[in-house]
């Protein structure tokens, strides 16, 4: 049988069209294209240059107020929820996030362009290598984690606080209620998934570009779209292959493996440089960082306007904006469980302090050549073409041959795992959040993004990439600030409840209202119920119970329904207008026993009829409990539900994210 589409049609459609738009000329118009999307560039930062280097701004300020604030408590997730990945594990893939083609790129260019062309100071002095140094910092640092931790955040905090799908409307929830399922909903998941597109293609052109680079050094191959294209296609092919085949520990092995290169490659540049001057130079570094981080933030050389600006820091801001939902994705997928605070300390710091040390290491060592045995030729050459430079830089130390053909791998490698891996966020948001789509669905994708890339360094190189990266992440910059809103609202209405929880004279403990026979008792502490048994409770004893609740309140003028998920969870929900819903869900879980469990049996978990709520208040097992038990389970839940929304101390709980969508 063969498996359905799963799309939302309007975001799937609506983002093919225009992401064929921007494809279309790119092909058609080839020569007029470089031409339109200048000038679109040159529009859009002209009127929006400043909101770009403001919304960064706040999105920085806002994590660090979650983060040192008293939201810094809260969990991505119920408030009992352990993380998914031991801490050390957690750390590793942050890391590794922070690894991919930019880095590849840019950490010979970068530094070494502004060395040779600063904004502020003259070229090729003291001045300037300081300036460049910064300046690289200001770029690859925590303002572009910052943008992603928005992202991350918001997917982490309402699809595993509230069980929501992990889609960016879902973050909306708290300002549009049930509209996050209408037009507006539909207009955010596009923005999302065209900026996405956007922003990988400008990857996938970057590091093409340095492919062709490299191949033109080692072997003589042309530079230019004649090379660059086939290049794409046999990328784009390999990722199809590994989504077709499902070689998700094969690509997952062959990342870790590209890491470990990657590492090893700085760790010879720091060697066989100037190491003392790099660890020195490192230390300068941070302190002109944090020294210059505020001015920078806010500096957008109103009074002594620029070019330096639009082609560099809101450059980079926009395609911060577009990768933000496929980095955003992964780091929330990985950080369940986790706090707030422990989410913006990590995702700020880690990938940013390895960033630096490896801009400190090349960028200085660059500097260094280029001021010494290489007269300015280094600097030349980058300045002749940008792409060249890693390739040029390593003519300078030994083992020419090995350490290119490393980077060549390494950036083919990144390639292929961005393209493999934002096909599945792309596919993922544009099925409305559903993680289990067809194959068809992500080659598809797959092969857009090369089209895509293909298309625009046809038309006009990594000119008309950037210029599509900063249009398109326009419209998502108002969605992120929105977010931000968004996340305060519903993280003040669960400290309120928690607060009220706490301190209100004669709350309702959060346990079942009935239990069970102490026979009863005994035997489930003895005996671990298997996940049919579980099941079998869910479907013939709590479905009932719950049906006749929904049932009860309905007439009673508070309507109310059941609602039941594929994997047996349901959810009791009652509506309410300005203030939460009441829900009172049960969900499967599964938890490993202890090797020395007193359990009579062999397996290796066991098994809860658990319940949630919409506060992400703590849940409990009701495993076992008769329909009459779990009703009155339910009417303690409730009674405690309206005494939190009708108590004068906890009004903040009025807009705040209404229920789970699921278990």
């Amino acid at each position: 049988m063969v498996k359905p589409f799963v799309i939302n049609k309007p975001v799937f459609f609506g983002s093919v069209i225009i992401i064929g738009l921007f494809a279309t000329v790119g092909v058609v118009f080839p020569s007029q294209a470089d031409e339109i999307f200048g000038s679109l560039q040159s529009s859009i930062l002209t009127s929006f240059g400043w909101l770009y280097l403001l919304a960064v701004g706040i999105f920085l300020v806002t994590v660090l107020l979650l983060c040192l604030g008293r939201f810094g408590r809260l969990k991505l997730g119920p408030d009992d929820s352990t993380p998914d990945f031991k801490f050390v594990s957690w750390i590793a893939m942050l890391f590794a996030a922070g690894m991919g083609i930019g880095l590849m790129f840019y950490a010979v260019g970068e530094p070494m362009t502004h060395f040779m062309v600063p904004p502020t100071a003259e070229p090729r002095s003291i001045p300037a290598m300081r300036e460049a140094m910064s300046v690289t910092f200001f770029h690859w640092g925590i303002h572009a984690w910052a943008v992603y931790a928005v992202v991350g955040l918001s997917l982490a905090y309402f699809g595993y606080r509230y069980n929501l799908p992990l889609t960016i409307r879902s973050g909306l929830y708290p300002l549009l209620k049930e509209r996050i399922n209408g037009p507006i909903g539909h207009a955010v998941d596009i923005f999302a998934i065209v900026g996405t597109m956007f922003g990988i293609a400008t990857s996938l052109g970057t590091g093409v570009t340095q492919i062709n680079a490299g191949l033109s050094y080692l072997l003589g191959f042309p530079v230019g779209p004649i090379v660059q294209l086939p290049l794409i296609a046999v990328v784009t092919g390999l990722a199809t292959i590994s989504v077709v085949t499902g070689l998700d520990k094969g690509v997952r092995i062959l990342s870790e493996t590209n890491l470990v290169v990657a590492i090893l490659l700085m760790m010879f540049v720091l060697f066989v440089g100037p190491t003392a001057e790099l660890f020195r130079d490192f230390v300068q570094n941070l302190g002109l960082y944090f020294d210059q981080l505020v001015l920078r933030t806010f500096n957008i050389y109103a009074y002594n306007p620029t070019p330096w600006i639009d082609a560099w820091t809101l450059f980079y801001w926009a395609w911060w904006i577009s990768w933000s939902p496929f980095v955003g994705m992964f780091i929330a997928r990985i950080s369940r469980g986790r706090t707030v605070r422990e989410f913006v300390c990590a995702v700020l710091f880690i990938p940013a302090g390895f960033t630096f040390f490896w801009m400190t290491v090349f960028g200085n060592t660059a500097i260094f050549i280029d001021t010494g045995i290489a007269a300015g030729e280094l600097g030349q050459a980058i300045a002749n073409d940008v792409s060249t430079g890693l390739f040029d830089f390593f003519t300078y130390l030994p083992f020419t041959g090995i350490t290119s053909t490393l980077a060549i791998l390494l950036v083919a490698i990144f390639f292929i795992t961005s393209s493999d891996s934002g096909s599945l966020v792309i596919d993922s948001i544009a099925a409305g959040g559903e993680t289990e789509t067809t194959t068809a669905q992500r080659v598809f994708w797959c092969v857009m993004e090369g089209v895509v890339a293909g298309s625009l360094l046809l038309a006009g190189g990594l000119g008309a990439l950037q210029s599509a990266t900063i249009a398109t992440a326009l419209p998502f910059t108002f969605v992120m600030l929105a977010l931000v809103l968004s996340l305060i609202i519903g993280m003040k209405a669960d400290l309120a409840q928690q607060y009220a929880h706490e301190v209100q004279p004669g709350a309702i403990p959060a346990q079942p209202g009935a239990g069970l026979t102490w026979q009863r008792r005994l035997a489930l502490m003895l005996k671990a119920p298997t996940k049919r048994e579980v099941l079998e409770f869910m479907g013939k004893k709590a479905r009932p119970a719950l049906d006749q609740v929904a049932e009860e309140l309905t007439k009673r003028g508070r309507p109310a329904t059941v609602e039941q998920e594929p994997d047996g969870s349901m959810l009791l929900r009652s509506p309410a207008e300005g203030v939460r819903d009441f829900v009172y869900g049960i969900s499967l879980v599964e938890l490993p026993l202890a090797s020395f469990s007193p359990l009579d049996t062999k397996r290796e978990f066991r098994y809860e009829a658990r319940t949630y709520f919409s506060s992400g208040g703590r849940g409990y097992d009701i495993m076992g409990l008769l329909p009459d038990q779990l009703i009155a389970d339910v009417l303690v839940q409730f009674e405690r539900y309206l005494a939190l929304v009708n108590s004068p101390d906890v009004q903040l709980v009025h807009g705040a994210p209404e229920h789970p969508a699921g278990s």
